[in-house]
């Protein structure tokens, strides 16, 4: 047991390591790399189904709770002390999440430098980015790449 208890904390930290090195993204549908834009957005109907949960009123307290949890963490470790990359973009994730519920975004930090991609569908949920990121302790400066999309209305093909 004591030879196999290594092997089993190894094998947690390096299927933790591989999960954080993705792109923290709003949705299934935001693009993959947050300097990267969608040339078009999807239909409507698509929006409302990948953004419904985030639209519930259980899923905005779970994220409100998580950003409460993981503030109160880091003030026991220091308060402004250095913060993770992944840490940063899962909080500006859940944040940005939670208050543009019909933005595909997508997340990328790196030494306090916020990068935020994808698309809104109008001009106020574009302004709410930067300010919505600077309130996650450890935020330093915050790029936004996103553009105004607004989703398509959905053809007549697709009713079929």
């Amino acid at each position: 047991m004591n030879k196999l208890t290594p092997i089993l904390l190894s094998g947690l930290l390096l299927l933790g390591a591989a999960a954080c090195s993705e792109t923290a993204k709003t949705s299934s549908d935001a693009p993959n790399s947050a300097t990267e834009n969608t040339s078009s957005p999807p239909p409507a109907d698509t929006v409302q189904k990948t953004q419904g949960d985030a639209t519930s009123e259980i899923r905005k307290n779970q994220a409100n709770s998580d950003i409460r949890a993981r503030e109160q963490r880091n003030n026991v470790t220091g308060g402004d002390a250095i913060r993770a990359d992944g840490d940063l973009q899962s909080e500006v994730r859940s944040k940005l999440e939670v208050n543009i519920t019909k933005g595909q975004l997508t997340v990328e930090a790196k030494d306090g430098l916020v990068t935020v991609g994808g698309t809104v569908p109008n001009q106020t949920d574009l302004a709410k980015i930067e300010p919505l990121a600077k309130e996650i302790k450890g935020v330093k400066e915050v790029n936004v790449t996103a553009v105004v999309a607004p989703a398509a209305s959905p053809s007549p093909s697709s009713n079929q």
